[in-house]
C-alpha cells in the first residue's frame, strides 16, 4: 500500500512539475511579447497592428499557413536533436553543423544517384539521417572515451562543418553547379524530390508528415523502450545509471547519434523537399534556435512541436509585421532571445509573477544535467 501510494505522490509530483514548466513556458512568451511591443512602440510603430500583421503573415491565407507549416518543420526536427540530447545529459551545440552534413549527404545521394522515385527519395533521406549520425557519433565518441566536453567538440564539428561546405560550394568546388554565378550546388533528381501535397510556394511537401512521425517516434523511444529509459537514466545521473548496469559510455554514443540522425533528417528533407540544392546561409542559425525550441518545449517531443510552431509563425509573419509597423524585422529576433532568456533563468519569471519557488528536490540545476525530468 505505501509503494502505491509513493509512486502515485511520484506521479503527480511529476505531473506538476511538467505543468509548471509549461506554465512557466506560456509566462515567458506572454512576458517578452509585452516587451516586444513596448520595443515596437519606442521605434514609432503601433504594437497591436504589429502583432496583427505577424498573426495574419503566418495564417491570413492558405500560401501563408503553408508557409508557417514548411518553415516549422526545420525547428522541429533541431529541436527534437536538441531535446534528445538534454534527456541524455548532452549539450548538444552541434545540430547546425549536423543538419549541414545531412543536407549535403542528401544532395549528394540525391543527384549521383539513379533510382525509381520514391526510392530515390527514402534512400537520400536515409543518406541524410547517416550523415548527421555520422557526424555527431564524433564528439559523442570523444565525450564517452576521454571526456571531452560535447559543448566544446560540437562547436568545432560546426566550424569543420561549416568550411568544408563552402569550399564544396566555391568556385572550383566539387559540388558547385557548372556555369552558375552564385555559390551553389548542383541540383538533385527530381526522382529524389520529396512529393508536394499542394501547388503553393513553397510547397507543402510530406516532410511534413515525416516530421509528425519523428514526433511520435521521439516519444515512444524516450518513455516507452528500453534504451530510452538508459538515455533518460544516464541523463538525470550517470553514477547511479553505471551503478545500475547501464553502459554509459555506449548510451551517450547512442544518444548524440540519434540527435544527429534527427539533425542530419531534418537537413535532407529541407533540400529535397524545398530547393533541390544547397547554397551559402541556407538554414543557417537553425541549430541554435533550436536550443530555444527545445527549452521552450521542455525537452518533451510535443513541446518541442509546440515550440517549433510559435517560431516558425514568427518567421513566416515577420515580413508582413514588418510591412505593417515599419519596425525592423530584428524585433522578432529580439523576442525569440527573451523567450530563451526567461525559460532559461525562471528564477526571474517567479518573482515577477509571484510564483511559489520550487522545492529543492524538484529544481532542475542545469549544471547537473541537462536533460531534467520527464
Amino acid at each position: 500500500m505505501t509503494t502505491e501510494t509513493d509512486a502515485s505522490r511520484g506521479a503527480e509530483s511529476k505531473l506538476g512539475l511538467f505543468s509548471r514548466r509549461v506554465f512557466i513556458s506560456i509566462l515567458s512568451i506572454v512576458l517578452s511579447l509585452v516587451i516586444g511591443g513596448a520595443i515596437i512602440a519606442l521605434s514609432g510603430g503601433d504594437p497591436i497592428d504589429g502583432y496583427l500583421g505577424l498573426w495574419r503573415g503566418a495564417f491570413g491565407k492558405e500560401k501563408a499557413v503553408v508557409e508557417t507549416i514548411v518553415k516549422t518543420t526545420p525547428f522541429i526536427f533541431a529541436g527534437l536533436a536538441v531535446a534528445v540530447g538534454f534527456r541524455g545529459g548532452l549539450f548538444n551545440i552541434g545540430v547546425e553543423g549536423q543538419l549541414f552534413v545531412g543536407s549535403i549527404c542528401a544532395l549528394i545521394a540525391g543527384y549521383a544517384v539513379e533510382l525509381p522515385p520514391g526510392i530515390h527519395a527514402a534512400f537520400a533521406l536515409l543518406m541524410g539521417a547517416l550523415g548527421g549520425a555520422v557526424w555527431a557519433a564524433i564528439p559523442g565518441y570523444l565525450k564517452a572515451r576521454t571526456g571531452a566536453h560535447e559543448v566544446i567538440t560540437t562547436i568545432m564539428t560546426n566550424y569543420i562543418a561549416l568550411r568544408v561546405i563552402n569550399w564544396s560550394i566555391s568556385q572550383n568546388g566539387p559540388l558547385r553547379l557548372p556555369g552558375s554565378a552564385l555559390p551553389e550546388t548542383r541540383r538533385v533528381l527530381d526522382s529524389a524530390r520529396l512529393p508536394s501535397l499542394t501547388d503553393t510556394t513553397p510547397p507543402l511537401h510530406i516532410g511534413v508528415v515525416i516530421v509528425i512521425v519523428a514526433v511520435f517516434f521521439v516519444y515512444w523511444l524516450l518513455w516507452r523502450t528500453p534504451l530510452g529509459f538508459e538515455i533518460r537514466t544516464v541523463g538525470l545521473n550517470p553514477s547511479a545509471a553505471r551503478y545500475a548496469g547501464i553502459k554509459v559510455e555506449r548510451t551517450i554514443v547512442l544518444t548524440m547519434v540519434i540527435s544527429g540522425a534527427l539533425a542530419g533528417l531534418g537537413g535532407a528533407v529541407q533540400v529535397l523537399g524545398l530547393l533541390g540544392y544547397f547554397t551559402t546561409g541556407f538554414n543557417v542559425g537553425l541549430g541554435f534556435d533550436s536550443i530555444a525550441v527545445a527549452m521552450l518545449g521542455s525537452n518533451h517531443p510535443f513541446g518541442v512541436a509546440a515550440g517549433a510552431l510559435l517560431f516558425g509563425v514568427m518567421d513566416a509573419g515577420m515580413k508582413t509585421m514588418q510591412l505593417r509597423t515599419q519596425v525592423p524585422r530584428d524585433i522578432v529576433v529580439i523576442i525569440q532571445g527573451l523567450i530563451l532568456l526567461f525559460v532559461a533563468a525562471p528564477l526571474l519569471i517567479q518573482p515577477l509573477f509571484r510564483l511559489r519557488q520550487v522545492g529543492e528536490g524538484e529544481q532542475v540545476s542545469i549544471s547537473a544535467t541537462w536533460g531534467g525530468e520527464g
